[in-house]
């Protein structure tokens, strides 16, 4: 059961100007968040909407605290980048996720190119860990503590941490975070695990895996690259979360949510179905009262990650790359506040 304030009965009142955040908390979400990244903090008409709390009540800095950045080189740290975004996001009032410690990509070559023995890598996650979430301890509502573990079949993708110390790698991580920040809540993050299938059973067996070494994890963070067109049906996106909190986690969220087109420009017909793609990710999070916030991989289609990776795909956002809010930002904002009403009047 959810008690809600005066302020979010205010907030449903058809015609309100209520935004994202305010309608998700409204709704019995902790957050809706976006993503954001160092170089983007430059642009004013950027930043004056993201630094609004009612409409991004999470920020998760997008690459500032991935291993490259923050010990470069072997023991010696550097959170220049990381603390730029987690000040922005304490100064507005946003709770901030913290990502990434132990991923495939993204490291340092000392990390990737090293002989190790299984004690010297163990050592080195330990010591990087406790470095980097004790620099930010308190001020993480959460890690993604190990992103991007399995291959699409489900089985474990090759790594540096996967060759020397087969799965055990994860279990130490998760151990090496709780000691490093207790009051943090620990996440497993990956994509292609929104819907059933391989990759979601893979995932399921990581939180037995973590459990049973007798480490704590606490969420399942379901990035959600996704494709116009494409999106998996509530009902298994629904099913995938409730297998991981099965499992033992007491909570999910998606946490990296961006639904492309694979080829552009969009014509308005499949704008209307990406808003529709939208709507059927955010609706399944309401369903699941332990999904508790929906983060988008930045906000604007201009400083979206995909063209770079996609070629001749994009237009992924909730809004355009002149800061216009698309049809998708309209179905998200109905959807949270049909939750949001129907939240104040049960």
């Amino acid at each position: 059961m959810h008690i809600f304030t005066p302020t979010a009965v205010l907030l449903v009142i058809p015609g309100a100007m209520a935004q994202l955040s305010q309608l998700a908390k409204a709704a019995g979400k902790l957050y809706f968040g976006s993503a954001t990244d160092n170089g983007e903090l430059s642009d004013s008409t950027y930043v004056d909407i993201l630094k609004d709390v009612n409409m991004f009540g999470q920020i998760t800095p997008g690459n500032g605290q991935k291993w490259q950045y923050t010990e470069p080189s072997q023991d010696s740290f550097s959170y220049t980048s990381g603390d730029q975004i987690v000040d922005f996001a304490e100064s507005n009032g946003q709770i901030v996720r913290c990502h990434t410690l132990v991923w495939h990509s993204q490291l340092p070559s000392w990390v990737s190119s090293g002989s190790w023995s299984s004690s010297q890598l163990t050592s080195i996650i330990d010591a990087h860990i406790a470095n980097e979430v004790g620099h930010y301890k308190g001020q993480c509502y959460s890690w993604d503590v190990v992103n991007e573990a399995l291959n699409d079949d489900g089985t474990y993708r090759d790594s540096v941490f996967y060759e020397v110390l087969g799965d055990a790698y994860i279990p130490i991580a998760f151990k090496a975070a709780a000691a490093a920040d207790p009051g943090a809540k620990l996440y497993y993050n990956d994509y292609n695990i929104e819907e059933t299938g391989s990759k979601q059973q893979a995932t399921v067996q990581i939180i037995q895996l973590v459990k049973g070494a007798g480490a704590n994890i606490d969420g399942v963070g379901m990035q959600a690259h996704l494709i116009v067109g494409s999106v998996p049906s509530q009902s298994s996106l629904e099913s995938a979360m409730n297998s991981y909190l099965s499992a033992g986690v007491t909570e999910v969220a998606y946490t990296e949510l961006d639904i492309r087109f694979s080829s552009l420009p969009a014509s308005d017909e499949g704008l209307q179905q990406q808003a529709s793609d939208y709507g059927t990710v955010t609706q399944a999070c309401l369903a699941i009262d332990k999904c508790v916030g929906i983060t988008i991989w930045d906000y604007t289609d201009k400083y979206s990650w995909i063209p770079s990776v996609f070629e001749g795909a994009g237009a992924a956002l909730l809004w355009d790359e002149n800061f216009s809010k698309k049809p998708a930002y309209t179905t998200v904002s109905s959807v949270l506040q049909a939750a949001a009403t129907k939240g104040v009047q049960a």
